[in-house]
């Protein structure tokens, strides 16, 4: 298995390159062209977040399996602010930035697994992983 891929996020051109290299990931490991279109859209999201609210920070891309099924990793870090409430953070229509609020909630309905850590001042890591049907 390949080892992780780390794509440094700082612009819409790492948003970009962050969206194109998971979607190719995730058509190499089979996923359909669905999914696949599903997991380019939650790096999107997660991506745009970093820029927007960090600065700057990393997308990894990682695969695995488990119980003969193939899972694909995106985990998203930053050291920006963190979020102050990140229960409030996860609610439909919620923005911070006078969005949608779709951001969040959508990635988390789009993946299997969704799990956010941030700490005001520290940053925040979100893991979401997509298992192969």
């Amino acid at each position: 298995m390949p080892a992780d891929i780390p794509i440094a996020i700082a612009s819409d051109k790492d948003i970009l390159e962050a969206r194109q290299r998971g979607r190719a990931l995730a058509l190499e490991l089979g996923f359909s062209v669905g999914e696949s279109a599903l997991i380019a859209t939650a790096i999107s999201e997660l991506a745009r977040n970093i820029v927007s609210y960090a600065g700057h920070g990393m997308v990894t891309l990682r695969q695995s399996s488990s119980a003969g099924r193939v899972n694909l990793t995106i985990i998203a870090a930053d050291h920006g602010p963190g979020i102050a409430d990140v229960a409030l953070a996860m609610r439909d229509g919620y923005s911070s930035s006078g969005g949608l609020g779709l951001g969040l909630p959508g990635v988390r309905r789009l993946m299997d697994d969704f799990e956010i850590a941030s700490e005001p001042g520290r940053g925040t890591t979100i893991t979401a992983r997509k298992r192969r049907l």
